[in-house]
């Protein structure tokens, strides 16, 4: 069994990558993070709000149009309108002083596209953490077998504290709320701070979907809960804490499966 695991300083946060792999050389999971790494690079020069000679930032100023932008930021800004579709609009990229700001699809999204790629090389068991928006395939391999990766979730009250786990081999699990930046997300109606919860986690097959609907969940709380009454988010769960309770809740788009 061949790993390989490396952090990756971008996008204000650290991308942490691991494989692992039966059949493929060390040699090739190397050469695969740093495919990994340029798609990283290559993301932040075309969607950061930071940059100013970024094509999102050049969006933003109207000086492009979204059908002159590259194939990537087209692909983010339909699926962010899906997302905001899925979420009633507390999901809205558009909502925010500056216009369309993709930074809460973009990480789990990405996050995808890397996994997928190593699975396209032969690579059996991957993980991406970028920022707390966290994609895996194949499982983990631990003890000669492939088993589902553990995603603990933390105590945004006391960081030391594990308050749920989620155990998942293939899918995406993204986490929001008041961690590291504290109160930084804004509900989309008032532009206010959002006051509906303090944590809120979401797993499913889609990164970019799942980092969506936890940055919605904390802007409504449990109100937010309707959604996965959906078919499209039929295979998606949340577990959350909302602001200003002692108790926490979950659902799932299975609970409403005929």
């Amino acid at each position: 069994m061949n790993r390989a695991f490396r952090e990756i300083n971008i996008w204000g946060t650290v991308i942490v990558v691991e494989v692992a792999s039966k059949n493929q050389s060390a040699e090739l999971l190397e050469s695969a993070i740093d495919s990994a790494q340029s798609f990283f690079v290559k993301i932040d020069q075309l969607l950061s709000t930071y940059k100013i000679d970024s094509e999102v930032s050049r969006l933003r100023r109207s000086e492009i149009s979204i059908g002159d932008c590259s194939p990537e930021v087209q692909e983010v800004w339909l699926r962010s309108l899906d997302a905001r579709e899925l979420t009633n609009g507390a999901f809205d990229p558009w909502s925010v002083a500056g216009g369309f700001d993709p930074s809460g699809f973009v990480k789990g999204w990405a996050a995808d596209k890397a996994c997928n790629a190593f699975v396209a090389q032969g690579i059996e068991s991957c993980l991406v953490n970028a920022g707390g928006d966290i994609s895996v395939r194949g499982g983990r391999y631990i003890d000669d077998v492939f088993g589902p990766w553990t995603i603990e979730i933390r105590n945004p009250a006391k960081a030391s504290e594990v308050v749920h786990s989620v155990s998942i081999s293939d899918g995406a699990v993204a986490t929001s709320g008041t961690y590291e930046k504290g109160s930084h997300i804004h509900d989309p109606w008032t532009g206010l701070i959002a006051i509906g919860g303090t944590s809120a986690t979401v797993w499913g097959p889609d990164g970019g979907v799942a980092e969506a609907m936890a940055t919605a969940l904390i802007v409504t709380g449990k109100d937010g809960a309707r959604w996965f009454s959906q078919p499209a988010l039929a295979d998606y769960s949340a577990w959350c804490i909302d602001r200003g309770e002692d108790h926490s809740w979950s659902i799932s788009g299975a609970d409403f499966s005929s």
